[in-house]
């Protein structure tokens, strides 16, 4: 794909950076804030010739509300305020997150999305943000991630050790969606003039082999990732399994009227994407991996995985990052196709956010950051993207993540949930695959629609092709 076609086809996407800062906390020495900004922008103009200029970052809750409903810290006010005014004069578009995991301490302590209030408090919250800041702010984001304190922190127990209730968590699911409709209602009655959607940490997978068990194990996989979120968003029901169970729906949680207010219209929807996952079905994980590895691979995450029958084991030969996650380029957009095969015109505008933090620790040989690599594999995501967009998907945004976030949260993650590393002291580091510069996402023209396998997915399977082009 020639560089003028790219950056045709992406030339109406909103180009930005969102980074976990809180802007109603005390401001961070100057060093430290917004160095990140200048840093990957510099990585879009290079490929694009266009400079971002959308900043998102956090409004702050906990900073915000600190004693309870109905009381404001008057200075985090202030410095949202002073931080938006700031970004306006620098000729910025500020963009503010709602909710970035963590909830004021005292709605944590009387059951946080367990707890049915905590949707009703967070749309007051949101609509005092938006009479305040309605005029300034061009995009609403009402939560950086839905999994996060619900699926990871309620019903695992990931972020909070002993929290994990299992299915008897699956209520804070309800909850926070319920929230993002109260939320978005909410802001539209103060009327902010600014678009407003959520997020959803988009996950996609490939099948480990051909076996058919393996590919339902794919879609199991989305089922518990994607579908669990966009079913209520897009289609106002809560996810039914294989099965004909309704998990969520199970736990009484919901009441009349509520996945009517769920479903409320989004202007956007922003999707997080981290890393594609190599997934197979339990009984086949001696088939996938040598025998002495099968209880190494029963990770605590894989623990958890295994009852809802699917399992995520390494990719075969596919360079790492130092935190495990395998670098492929073309996962973003098979996702995302496959993410339209399944809504199809229910999808709002797409806006890919929180991305580029797996794999900006690329280093040369001597220790020094890959400016090249990390902008080689950048590039490669972008065209596979792009040729989603030539079909037809409305991708409206593309945010760059800094590295810098979230440090704690992904290492706690790696130790816990390395699932992709293999058994060796440091990830390999094989040439950047061919077919990354010749046979797709660098080919001279875009796919001639004739050649363009049924629906929008990037790779032609009956279900899902055991490794990615990328994948070597």
């Amino acid at each position: 794909m020639s560089d003028g076609f790219l950056h045709e086809s992406l030339c109406g996407v909103d180009w930005g950076v969102a980074t976990a800062d809180t802007v109603a906390a005390p401001p961070l020495p100057p060093p430290e804030r917004g160095g990140h900004f200048r840093r990957w922008t510099d990585d879009i103009r290079q490929l694009l010739g266009v400079t971002p200029d959308t900043h998102r970052m956090v409004a702050g809750w906990p900073q915000l509300q600190p004693d309870g409903p109905g009381s404001w810290d008057r200075d985090a006010l202030d410095r949202c305020e002073r931080a938006l005014d700031a970004m306006l004069d620098d000729g910025t578009r500020p963009a503010l997150t709602l909710l970035d995991r963590t909830l004021p301490p005292w709605l944590d302590a009387s059951g946080g999305w367990l707890a049915r209030d905590t949707a009703e408090h967070f749309a007051a919250y949101a609509a005092e943000l938006g009479r305040r800041f309605g005029d300034r702010v061009e995009r609403w984001i009402t939560s950086t991630d839905l999994a996060g304190p619900t699926l990871a922190d309620h019903v695992a127990g990931m972020y909070s050790p002993g929290r994990g209730a299992g299915r008897a968590g699956l209520p804070s699911v309800h909850h926070i969606l319920l929230a993002n409709g109260l939320a978005t209602q909410a802001l539209r009655a103060v009327g902010v003039t600014g678009r407003i959607g959520t997020t959803v940490t988009l996950v996609g997978g490939y099948a480990a082999t051909d076996d058919p068990y393996d590919r339902l194990a794919v879609e199991r996989l989305e089922s518990w990732t994607n579908r669990i979120f966009l079913d209520p968003l897009l289609l106002g029901e809560h996810m039914v399994t294989e099965d004909d169970a309704a998990p969520v729906a199970a736990t009484g949680c919901v009441r009349p009227g509520d996945l009517e207010v769920i479903a409320t219209a989004q202007d956007l929807l922003g999707l997080s994407w981290h890393t594609p996952f190599r997934v197979t079905a339990p009984e086949n994980l001696p088939r996938v991996l040598p025998s002495g590895k099968c209880r190494g691979a029963l990770n605590e995450v894989n623990r958890l995985l295994v009852g809802l029958g699917f399992a995520i084991v390494p990719f075969d030969d596919v360079e790492t990052t130092a935190y495990g996650w395998p670098l492929i380029p073309e996962g973003l957009a098979d996702a995302v196709a496959g993410l339209h095969d399944q809504y199809g015109d229910l999808l709002p505008s797409l806006s890919v956010v929180d991305n580029g933090m797996g794999d900006l620790d690329l280093v040369d040989d001597v220790g020094h950051s890959d400016d090249t690599r990390r902008r080689a594999l950048l590039r490669a995501r972008l065209s596979w993207l792009s040729r989603l967009m030539a079909a037809g998907v409305d991708v409206c945004g593309y945010e760059y993540w800094s590295v810098l976030d979230n440090l704690e949260a992904k290492f706690r993650y790696t130790r816990l949930y390395a699932m992709a590393v293999p058994d060796h002291e440091a990830p390999p580091c094989p040439p950047i695959p061919s077919d990354w510069v010749h046979d797709g996402a660098f080919a001279d023209t875009a796919v001639p629609d004739a050649d363009r396998a049924p629906g929008l997915r990037l790779v032609p399977t009956a279900g899902r092709r055991a490794q990615p082009a990328g994948a070597s």
